[in-house]
C-alpha cells in the first residue's frame, strides 16, 4: 500500500523535522516500578514485589507529544496540571525532549494526573491512579484557548486532541479547537474517550480502537473487516468527518474515508504491552498527514509504528530509525 518508499523515507529522515504540531488534551505522568516477584507476603496473601528499577514518562496527551518529539517534530502541548511534585517531574521530562510547555496551566486543588504501575517481571500487577476528573474551570480553559490561538498564529501544521476523559475535553472546548483548526485549514485529529462524538463533529479524523467504536454505537462491533467498514462509514456521515482510523488489536488497523475502506493487517511480531499504542498511532498518522503524505500511506505507516511499540514494555516512543528499519523489512 506504500507505493513510494523513497517518499516515506525522505519524510522520516527530513521533512518530519519541519512538522509543527499542537497536542491538546489530558496530560499525565506515567510512573513505573519494575520488580521481581519470588514469594508471597506473610502479612497478607499478596506477592512481594522487590523494586529493581523505576521509570517516569509523559503519559496521555504527554505521551502523544513525546512520540512526536522523539520523531523530530516541533511540539506544543496544551493541558492542565496540579501544583505538586509530579508536575515538576513532568515538566522536567517535557523540557528534556524540547516540548513547549507554555500551554500547561497549573491549578491549585487539583493533582497532576499520575498513573503508577507496578510491574512484576513482564506483567502489570497493580496500577494506582492519582487524578481529579471533574470539569476544568472556565478560567483555565480561557487561558488554553489563548495559547491555542497563539500556536495557530505561529503556523502549526496540525492539531491533535487527546481525550482521556480527565475533565479537560468538554464539548465546548473540543468544538472550539476543531472550529479554530478548520478555520485555519489545518487537520484536527482526535483520539476519543467519550462515547458522545457530537463534540468531535467536523474533525478531520478520529482514531478509535474497536472498543471505543462500539461504545459510540452503544453495541459491540465484531472484529471483522466488513462490519468495521460499515459501522465506521455510518459514523463518518453522522459526524461529518473526513475519515476514521480504527485500531483493531491483532487484526491491525482500518482506514475508512468517503471513497475507500482499507484494512491493514498487523505487523507486530510479539505483543508485550499495548498501553500507549493508540498515542503512537495518532502521532505518526498526524505527522505524516501534516507533511502531505497520502492518507492511506499515513495509515500504513501508523500501523507499522503500532507493531513496533506493542513489543515494548510500558509507554515507549518509537524512533525514525525503528520505523525505517521496519519499512525496509516489510512488503507494505
Amino acid at each position: 500500500m506504500i507505493r513510494n518508499k523513497r517518499v516515506i523515507q525522505d519524510f522520516l529522515l527530513n521533512s518530519i523535522k519541519k512538522c509543527k504540531i499542537l497536542v491538546v488534551g489530558d496530560v499525565m505522568l506515567d510512573r513505573y516500578y519494575f520488580s521481581q516477584v519470588s514469594r508471597i507476603s506473610p502479612e497478607a496473601p499478596v506477592p512481594i514485589a522487590k523494586v529493581i528499577r523505576e521509570k517516569d514518562a509523559p503519559g496521555g496527551a504527554g505521551n502523544v507529544a513525546y512520540n512526536l518529539a522523539v520523531l523530530g517534530c516541533e511540539v506544543y502541548l496544551g493541558s492542565v496540571v496540579g501544583i505538586d511534585d509530579n508536575r515538576k517531574r513532568l515538566l522536567d521530562l517535557l523540557k528534556e525532549n524540547n516540548i513547549d510547555d507554555k500551554g500547561l496551566i497549573s491549578l491549585r486543588g487539583r493533582p497532576t494526573t499520575t498513573k503508577l504501575r507496578v510491574m512484576g517481571d513482564h506483567q502489570q500487577m497493580l496500577r494506582l491512579d492519582f487524578e481529579d476528573s471533574r470539569p476544568v474551570k472556565s478560567s483555565a480553559v480561557g487561558e488554553l484557548k489563548r495559547y491555542i490561538s497563539t500556536c495557530i498564529e505561529n503556523k502549526i501544521d496540525a492539531i491533535i486532541i487527546s481525550d482521556y476523559g480527565k475533565g479537560l475535553c468538554a464539548s465546548n472546548f473540543c468544538k472550539y479547537v476543531i472550529a479554530e483548526g478548520n478555520k485555519a485549514n489545518i487537520p484536527v485529529v482526535v483520539d476519543p474517550k467519550d462515547f458522545n462524538w457530537k463534540k468531535y463533529s467536523q474533525a478531520s479524523y478520529i482514531t478509535p480502537n474497536l472498543k471505543e467504536l462500539g461504545e459510540v454505537l452503544r453495541k459491540s462491533v465484531k472484529n471483522d473487516d466488513k462490519e468495521v467498514g460499515i459501522k465506521a462509514e455510518n459514523l463518518l456521515k453522522k459526524f461529518n468527518l473526513k475519515g476514521l482510523v480504527v485500531t483493531r488489536s491483532e487484526k491491525g488497523l482500518s482506514l475508512v474515508t468517503d471513497d475507500k475502506k482499507v484494512h491493514i493487517p498487523t505487523l507486530a511480531q510479539e505483543v508485550f504491552d499495548v498501553s500507549g499504542a493508540g498515542d503512537t498511532v495518532i502521532a505518526v498518522f498526524t505527522a505524516a498527514l501534516a507533511q502531505g503524505i497520502e492518507v492511506e500511506e499515513a495509515a500504513v505507516l501508523a500501523n507499522l509504528a503500532a507493531g513496533i511499540v506493542v513489543a515494548k514494555i510500558g509507554t515507549s516512543p518509537i524512533t525514525t530509525e525503528e520505523l525505517i528499519e521496519s519499512l525496509d523489512r516489510c512488503e507494505v
